[in-house]
């Protein structure tokens, strides 16, 4: 199937079979999805966190909207971007960068130093949102994965990031919760949106053509 083919197959579940679970596979393609992701100034400034240990999610279903989704599905996956910018985590970026890439460390000096002066002196709740919006990158790119592989998903913001980040201690990571994506396999007869048609605003109001 092609990726469009893919789009339109997949639907935002909203019931999931306890019995069925994801392969390791499977889920080692999706969070390779993620990852490979393009983010703002190639800094990655965020991680995903998989959880599958059915008490952990337990825990998590205490804040979420569909919590029924959060403990039955086959694996929760969070995005959580960093809490805010620092010279530490910009200068372990580029490092890594120039290491991988056969070139002298500092490569990229004046340009990290660009990064520092703009990042470092704002707010860290104004860090927090530039580096929440890159998750959302790989968290489009994750749901394309999952409909490739027939796998199930449910892209959330409703949740407590307070208890998802205390059931999780995101804070001694330097993390703050952003989104969940919900994966594995439907229950046909509880998820009560797969028979209905896939509506979207039509192309002619969706597209300004210039």
């Amino acid at each position: 199937m092609s990726l469009i083919e893919d789009l339109q197959w997949r639907h935002a579940v909203k019931a999931y079979d306890p019995t069925k679970k994801v392969s390791p596979e499977h889920i080692d393609k999706i969070v390779e999805a993620a990852r490979l992701a393009p983010t703002s100034s190639g800094l990655q400034p965020f991680q995903m966190i998989v959880v599958q240990d059915q008490e952990v999610r337990n825990k998590l279903a205490e804040g979420a909207l569909n919590p029924d989704c959060m403990r039955e599905a086959s694996h929760v996956i969070i995005f959580a971007a960093w809490d805010r910018y620092t010279e530490e985590r910009i200068d372990k970026v580029y490092d890594f960068t120039t290491d991988q890439r056969n070139l002298p460390r500092g490569r990229f000096a004046s340009y990290t130093d660009k990064l520092k002066s703009i990042y470092l002196d704002q707010p860290a709740a104004l860090n927090f949102a530039h580096a929440a919006r890159q998750t959302y990158i790989a968290l489009g790119l994750a749901l394309a994965q999952a409909a490739e592989l027939k796998i199930d998903s449910t892209p959330a913001e409703g949740f407590n990031n307070t208890v998802v980040d205390s059931v999780l201690e995101l804070e001694k990571y330097g993390l703050k919760s952003v989104s969940l994506m919900y994966i594995g396999y439907a229950d046909p007869e509880r998820d009560w949106l797969a028979p209905m048609k896939k509506v979207r605003v039509p192309k002619e109001e969706f597209l300004i053509e210039i």
